[in-house]
């Protein structure tokens, strides 16, 4: 008898475990997609201009636990390739971190809600706000 409760509390933390993992795809897969909106600029007088963003993410095909995001400026109708962030999910927080490997510390921060997602660029040691995103899911177009 003594046995089989402690297998039964074995099996149920093991269930509980992949339904997690499973909850996290699910969450993760929601990020997954063509995400548009602004981008605009926090710090006056400096080299920033607001832009019209496009963000194409996708899954990282070594870690699952990582998502790639391609950033675009929209200039005149024009998608122009800015870089490619490499983010990691943060399931306490549900939010997406990426850091950019430049010499300037970028730090991306981005929460989804439904459609909607908004983030924010920091930069430097002290981490100073330098842009506010927000973005909304793009429709996949239909053949």
């Amino acid at each position: 008898m003594r046995i089989s409760r402690l297998n039964l509390i074995i099996v149920s933390l093991l269930l509980s475990a992949g339904w997690a993992r499973a909850g996290t795809k699910d969450v993760i897969d929601a990020w997954i997609g063509t995400w548009e909106g602004e981008s605009k600029c926090t710090v006056p007088n400096s080299p920033c201009h607001d832009e019209h963003a496009l963000y194409k993410i996708s899954a990282d095909k070594k870690d699952s636990a990582k998502l790639n995001v391609d950033g675009y400026k929209v200039v005149s109708g024009e998608a122009q390739f800015m870089g490619p962030l490499t983010c990691k999910y943060h399931s306490a927080h549900a939010t997406l971190s990426c850091a950019a490997n430049t010499a300037r510390q970028d730090d991306w921060e981005f929460q989804i809600s439904g459609d909607t997602m908004t983030g924010t660029l920091t930069m430097g040691p002290e981490k100073k706000l330098y842009r506010r995103i927000s973005l909304r899911k793009a429709q996949p177009k239909e053949n």
